[in-house]
């Protein structure tokens, strides 16, 4: 741009307003004489952006360098609307969300005219039907118990469930239209690490409880671990599990710093955590500091909840650390009642870009290596395992479950059962549909009583459609779920069942109790079988 044309538009103002000042109203107009005020206002906004040393584009460009700032900030409204094609899944394509809010609103999620997923490209996956399709199970019977004879009160738990949202990363009105919706479908809904709020409760339906290293709702004032606040609040009726996070997808091996203006009245009582105070959580546990220290822990917590399953969540990261939990179950005889393998594909919660981006192992690959371990080790059937990440539709149901899943969880599936349009504000407290934010004005926008409903029409339309594939494929329960029924295109073209590409662990590979090193096996990674035996029981 020539240089004088990038002072045109701030000089015009400075016209226009000695335009308008110079005539009088019988000449231009009352109404063109207010604009007079305006035209000063913007004169005097470029001439301070040609002094001020802070923005080199305003400075550069008085006033007009102001647009390049006000079109950045509407970015992500203009390529979600204007830009990106129904099926861009970053995150979530157009598509992904329309299926959900279809659903939620209980319209017709059908679609006409064929597919719009590239079926030639690499890496696109689809279900091979059977000339046998099986009847459709009924909705009742898709759950599964968890809680072996360690448990006095096994739960049976639906296989599609609201993954971790905690009050406080979400508003008191989208946590109360979750809860609805969990009661009025018979499934579950987990606190996230925030603990138990009086919006959890409000609709009575049930929860997991989630603790992690802050101990929210269950910490003394150092911030340790209180035994006597967790069994007080472990035993309310509506709590079914007790679920110890060791990890997050998102940004797994990271703490959490909730700053001290976030710290509400409400959120304090609910965390256990002074008002306006700065609350860290930290990366790591401080109730134990390895495998069997953890084994024990989750003991105590089971007996002191009355006997209720007790698990663990984690996002896959070093295998040692997984082998060494899993010796230290062979070692103790003693195991958690679930499993929840988080993906690294990250979830509602901000985090620094670069663990959302390269930290963890993805939910297929951390639910296939902790499946098969606990297969080859024989503690399958011990431990149920539930899957979260990017879980929508129920071909992703279905596909967790063929990876060794017994259930699957969702938690921006159902933000966008609440209404969330994906509008990537979620830290800011500017969430625009009252979900993710405590600015009481915006969540006044979100109707529990309705918006409840729609969580419970999202939840059972994805059961019918896991159901109908299951028996389109001539299984008589999606639990039967395998890998040999879903097919993925190959860099080269072909189409090959997703088992080929994945490892299986023989059954006899870990069962040898004396923990002996092993030898390579043929198709297990080598960097796995060094893992097995460099893990000890005894660390991290």
């Amino acid at each position: 741009m020539t240089v004088w044309l990038r002072y045109v538009p701030w000089w015009l103002t400075g016209l226009l307003f000695l335009y308008t000042e110079l005539n009088t109203p019988e000449d231009i107009g009352y109404f063109t004489l207010l604009y007079s005020k305006l035209f000063a206002i913007l004169f005097l906004i470029g001439l301070y952006d040609l002094f001020q040393q802070q923005h080199s584009i305003n400075r550069n460009y008085p006033l007009i360098g102001h647009l390049r700032y006000l079109l950045e900030s509407i970015r992500p409204e203009i390529r979600q609307y204007f830009v990106e094609s129904d099926e861009d899944k970053v995150p979530f394509s157009r598509a992904q969300r329309s299926l959900v809010y279809q659903r939620a609103k209980k319209e017709s999620s059908q679609r006409p005219f064929g597919t719009l997923e590239h079926t030639e490209a690499s890496g696109y996956q689809t279900l091979l039907h059977s000339l046998n399709p099986q009847p459709i199970v009924d909705l009742t019977h898709l759950r599964t118990v968890v809680g072996s004879e360690q448990c006095l009160q096994p739960y049976s738990i639906s296989l599609f469930n609201i993954s971790a949202m905690s009050f406080g990363a979400l508003s008191a009105n989208a946590i109360m239209a979750l809860n609805r919706g969990a009661k009025l479908g018979q499934f579950i809904q987990d606190t996230g690490e925030g603990s138990v709020s009086p919006y959890h409760l409000q609709y009575q339906g049930d929860l997991i409880w989630q603790i992690a290293s802050g101990y929210f709702g269950c910490r003394t004032q150092e911030g340790l671990f209180d035994l006597q606040r967790f069994s007080e609040v472990s035993n309310k009726p509506n709590i079914k599990m007790i679920e110890i996070k060791l990890s997050q997808g998102a940004k797994p091996g990271h703490g959490g710093v909730l700053p001290g203006a976030k710290v509400t009245a409400e959120i304090a009582m609910t965390r256990s955590i002074p008002v306006g105070e700065t609350c860290t959580s930290p990366a790591k546990h401080s109730a134990f500091n390895n495998p069997i220290e953890l084994l024990d822990f989750i003991n105590l917590l089971r007996d002191k909840s009355g006997g209720k399953p007790v698990g663990i969540k984690l996002c896959i990261g070093q295998p040692k650390d997984w082998f060494a939990l899993v010796k230290a179950m062979i070692i103790t005889r003693q195991h958690p009642d679930f499993i929840v393998i988080d993906g690294a594909e990250g979830g509602t919660g901000a985090a620094p870009i670069e663990f959302v981006d390269h930290v963890g192992l993805p939910l297929e690959d951390g639910l296939h290596l902790v499946n098969q371990t606990l297969l080859a080790c024989g503690l399958r059937g011990k431990i149920k395992i539930g899957a979260s990440g990017k879980i929508i539709s129920g071909f992703d149901l279905f596909k967790v479950l063929a990876l060794g899943a017994d259930w699957g969880n969702s938690a921006r599936g159902f933000m966008f059962a609440l209404g969330c349009i994906q509008s990537l504000s979620c830290h800011t407290d500017t969430c625009p549909t009252g979900i993710a934010t405590q600015n009481k004005q915006r969540q006044k926008a979100l109707n529990p009583e309705d918006k409840g409903v729609r969580v419970w029409n999202y939840h059972d339309a994805t059961l019918k459609a896991l159901a109908e594939l299951a028996a389109s494929v001539g299984l008589q329960h999606p639990s039967q779920a395998n890998l040999e029924l879903i097919m993925e295109r190959q860099s080269k073209g072909q189409l090959m069942p997703l088992s080929n590409k994945l490892y299986r662990f023989p059954q006899s590979l870990f069962t040898d109790t004396s923990l002996t090193n092993k030898p390579y096996v043929e198709g297990v990674p080598n960097y796995l079988i060094d893992a097995w035996n460099q893990a000890s029981a005894d660390t991290f």
